[in-house]
């Protein structure tokens, strides 16, 4: 494939090398000094554009992207408040789209896992969910954009919680997330159910950027063939 670069920060340099070990062409970078760059001229042989860049910029990179037919793949969060907006540019253009929180396969099984501990939880009052997330300090949202996706697996299988507050608001339906930034830590993620005589703990750390780049890659490899709105369950065939 000859892939287009949204984005050539930590991220956009892990997703190069990771397509490069896989056979792709990186064919466009661009960045923040460069953002004109992104029109159909400089686009004529792109199969498929990687988007990694900041709340503010996301939608726009990936809408000015969807326009010119050139699927798209976005690891950027913060900006899921225009997700329908984009969804519905991907339909209207004839192309296709995936955005994902966290594109790592191991962060997706244990996505997975959340969600059939919350279904076998849910009969069991006696515990009480909660989710902590500790990233790099330069990390521009918080609480992240997996944690939250990691809430909404929960709430889409245990009818009692509605929605998550950030830190320890109290509230009998809502889940607290915990956001903790410090040093350079890629992401780690901690989902405990917890009760008076015990509590269970399930955990995925992050040692680098390798797994959230490689997934992108093969996102990208699923839908530069396909047209529509896909997830990674959908890449991973869970």
């Amino acid at each position: 494939m000859n892939i287009a670069l949204i984005g050539y920060g930590r991220m956009g340099h892990e997703v190069e090398s990771a397509a490069l070990v896989r056979g792709h062409v990186i064919k466009v970078i661009i960045d923040e000094i460069n953002i004109s760059d992104l029109k159909p001229e400089n686009f004529r042989e792109v199969d498929v554009a990687i988007e990694f860049t900041v709340p503010h910029t996301a939608f726009t990179n990936i809408t000015k992207c969807l326009k010119m037919g050139i699927p798209v793949v976005s690891g950027t969060t913060g900006w899921l408040h225009d997700y329908d907006k984009a969804a519905q540019i991907c339909r209207d253009c004839g192309t296709s789209f995936i955005h994902s929180s966290n594109f790592s396969i191991g962060m997706n099984i244990f996505f997975k896992l959340n969600s059939e501990l919350a279904r076998l939880m849910e009969p069991h009052d006696a515990y009480r969910p909660s989710v902590e997330e500790i990233h790099h300090v330069k990390k521009l949202d918080a609480p992240s954009g997996t944690a939250i996706s990691l809430v909404n697996g929960i709430s889409a299988l245990h009818k009692k919680y509605k929605g998550w507050s950030a830190g320890d608001i109290p509230g009998e339906n809502i889940i607290p997330i915990h956001s903790v930034r410090e040093g350079t830590v890629p992401g780690t993620h901690i989902v405990t159910w917890d009760s008076e005589p015990d509590s269970i703990m399930i955990r995925h750390e992050a040692r680098n950027r390798k797994g959230f780049a490689l997934g992108a890659v093969i996102a990208a490899e699923f839908i530069s063939t396909r047209k529509g709105l896909f997830t990674m369950d959908d890449v991973l065939n869970f």
